[in-house]
């Protein structure tokens, strides 16, 4: 009986995800890094991609950011229902996803407003600088410092910011707290605690898995460029066996 009423649910009483990866293959040159990639986030969930060094979770990332390399052959990316496989990284920060990479980028001989300006020249635009100098009063202490003269915390603030001041659907962020002090770490996590209450959908990659579990709602571990687990970031942190058999921890 339950399967003949869930035949006659139309196709558009299903609640679509807010953000899906379908089969995506990625390629550095001939070396095979993503390997048949799928998932859906919902919308407002942090999600913590996880995996051992190698596993291919920055790759991922810069696969569904839409970057250069690597290279996307095969698979679907899509926001909001929209399309965004086809689409160039320039093309996909419009649409409202925004990477933070490892490196953070941070302009060199521009101070920390004009770093934040400069994420603006182009629409759409996302927070007012004002309100950016409200959530990060260290930056807005700092607004007139030549920006590569700051801590490497206050850089990595920084480089969230430049993307919060694009608008931004889709947040990626990876390795957030790479090479960071325990104090400044506390400090970037209280930041990504004010973006989850905001409800900006996050997609975090980092090495301390414990500290993106603690933040995250949902966990993906990859290994060898599949994805090997999905569920709740509880699970994982309740879960020794996969903890070490994936993360080492």
């Amino acid at each position: 009986m339950s399967e003949t009423i869930e035949e006659k649910i139309p196709e558009t009483a299903v609640k679509k995800p807010y953000f899906s990866v379908k089969d995506i293959h990625a390629y550095y040159g001939e070396s095979y890094i993503v390997q048949g990639v799928s998932f859906d986030v919902e919308e407002g969930d942090i999600v913590a991609l996880l995996g051992r060094n190698g596993a291919g979770k920055t790759s991922t990332l810069r696969a569904l950011a839409r970057v250069d390399s690597p290279g996307l052959r095969r698979g679907e990316i899509y926001l909001g229902g929209k399309p965004i496989h086809p689409l160039k990284a320039y093309e996909a920060a419009r649409e409202g996803i925004q990477l933070v990479p490892e490196d953070r980028r941070i302009i060199g001989g521009l101070t920390v407003e004009e770093n934040l300006l400069l994420s603006q020249v182009a629409e759409p635009k996302g927070w007012e600088i004002e309100r950016i100098y409200d959530h990060f009063p260290r930056l807005g202490e700092r607004r007139n410092q030549d920006a590569v003269t700051m801590s490497g915390g206050e850089q990595q603030m920084l480089a969230v910011a430049r993307a919060l001041a694009r608008e931004v659907k889709l947040l990626f962020l990876d390795e957030p707290y790479e090479g960071l002090a325990p104090v400044i770490v506390q400090e970037i996590e209280k930041i990504l605690l004010e973006v989850k209450k905001l409800g900006i959908t996050t997609i975090i990659v980092e090495q301390n898995a414990v500290a993106a579990l603690q933040l995250a709602d949902k966990a993906l571990i990859l290994d060898m460029g599949q994805i090997a687990f999905r569920g709740t970031a509880q699970q994982v942190l309740d879960d020794q066996e996969l903890r070490h058999e994936y993360l080492a921890i």
